[in-house]
């Protein structure tokens, strides 16, 4: 017979973490034989109180696990309730028939959902997207004999180490180093401070609705000039201009004296008295 199991509702990590940590303490532990029937239960008859007694007999482990993880400044209770959802998930998916206690197998899910909790959470902009950056995340810290950064030697020896680039650690150390910084500068800063704050260099300006009609504007006014500018001249300067200047394969000037019956000469000062009109039209 089992051991009556506290209610779910109480087994929830908040503001009384010590209690919690306590209470999952408490709860004993399942021989290999009790472990072996319960996942056969929950295997064969999806039976979801034997999925529950296996969750709480383990949340120990998640705690355990969850500490290991305490320097990355996140609540420790919210890494243990992400967790608890890889322990929920590895139960889930636990297959009695393959020789192995539930820990073990467990172990994987868990540490996968804190890293996922991890990398969202820790600073505002994703620091690992690849799966080498993700490895390099959780292991150059740990690699790191100093707060100093990395000799090319140390470089070296971890990137062998963990299988990736010596070029992904040392951009992975210099994400790991810096820091998030405020768009907005703060309410209470002065004017010799308030100008570094990044609202002031990284504003774009395509997106000033002033700045689109203005840019607007200018190109449709410069596109009627040229348009009446071109209309203004004669069939040969135009018809040079277009097919030196406007064609997708453009004319050279042997190909128009050609067609022309003048020299290459004749079409080239065509086309710079052509240009000359076209840009006192413009600027008129």
């Amino acid at each position: 017979m089992s051991k009556t199991l506290q209610p779910v509702d109480q087994m929830v990590p908040g503001a009384n973490l010590t209690a919690y940590v306590q209470a999952v303490s408490s709860i004993p532990l399942l021989s290999a034989e009790r472990e072996r029937e319960l996942a056969e239960d929950l295997y064969y008859n999806d039976n979801l109180e034997a999925a529950r007694e296996l969750v709480m007999s383990h949340l120990r482990f998640v705690v355990h696990i969850a500490r290991s993880y305490t320097g990355y400044g996140l609540a420790e209770a919210d890494l243990i309730q992400e967790g608890n959802v890889g322990l929920m998930k590895a139960v889930r998916r636990f297959n009695p028939e393959k020789g192995v206690r539930l820990v073990s197998f467990a172990v994987h899910w868990i540490k996968a959902e804190m890293h996922e909790y991890i990398l969202r959470n820790w600073r505002i902009v994703k620091v690992a997207t690849t799966k080498a950056q993700r490895k390099l995340f959780f292991n150059l810290r740990s690699a790191k004999k100093s707060l100093a950064w990395l000799t090319p030697e140390e470089t070296r020896a971890v990137a062998e180490d963990l299988g990736v680039d010596v070029n992904e650690v040392q951009r992975m150390e210099g994400r790991l180093s810096s820091r998030d910084v405020a768009f907005d500068s703060p309410l209470d800063s002065d004017d010799d401070d308030a100008w570094q704050a990044p609202q002031y260099y990284l504003e774009d300006k395509r997106s000033d609705p002033a700045v689109a009609v203005e840019s607007s504007d200018w190109r449709e006014n410069s596109e009627e000039q040229l348009h009446r500018a071109m209309a203004d001249l004669d069939d040969r300067s135009r018809d040079i201009l277009a097919r030196r200047w406007l064609a997708e394969e453009k004319a050279t000037l042997h190909e128009l004296a050609d067609h022309y019956g003048v020299s290459a000469e004749r079409i080239r000062q065509l086309e710079q008295n052509a240009m000359k009109k076209l840009r006192v039209a413009i600027a008129a």
